[in-house]
């Protein structure tokens, strides 16, 4: 049976989340989680970068980030003003080929950086309360199995948050 790159490049990183997803299991608090998530999304996404948003109030607050570049770690933004703004706000998740073609980016902000494409997914279910990126130095048109990626590792961190604030 012939497999794909594609394919066995997705066997690969199903199998890597797998493994986060027992870590996780074990996370005692968010920094845990926030530890997790840089330690294993980039490899999981094969991906240039990542990055933990947290919604404070009527921002967003970019917790921290595992990236080929600086990005945004420390800094808070507008939640109306940023994509992991709009996951939150809108509970979906956005995957953009051209940064620059999306008028929810603010473009200002993205062309200090490496980023050209993204898939940001909102963390919590029907209240999101974090966000998780993901990004790439090259403009790319994204499959469903990679936005399904980002989508299940937030769906962990979701969970996990809830086991950690009980």
């Amino acid at each position: 049976m012939f497999v794909s790159a594609f394919d066995a490049s997705f066997n690969s990183r199903r199998k890597l989340l797998s493994v986060a997803r027992e870590r996780f299991a074990y996370a005692e608090s968010l920094q845990d989680i926030v530890d997790l998530v840089r330690s294993t999304a980039r490899a999981i996404f094969s991906s240039d970068g990542v990055t933990f948003v947290l919604r404070e109030g009527e921002s967003c607050h970019y917790v921290d980030e595992d990236a080929i570049g600086p990005l945004w770690k420390g800094r808070k933004f507008p939640m109306k003003s940023c994509i992991s703004g709009w996951c939150m706000l809108n509970g979906k998740t956005a995957a953009i080929e051209d940064i620059f073609a999306d008028p929810r980016i603010p473009h200002d902000v993205y062309r200090r950086t490496f980023v050209k494409s993204l898939i940001m997914a909102p963390v919590g279910g029907r209240s999101p309360v974090a966000a998780i990126g993901a990004y790439w130095g090259e403009r790319r048109l994204f499959v469903d199995k990679e936005i399904g990626m980002v989508e299940a590792m937030a769906g962990l961190v979701g969970e996990a948050m809830k086991a950690a604030a009980a």
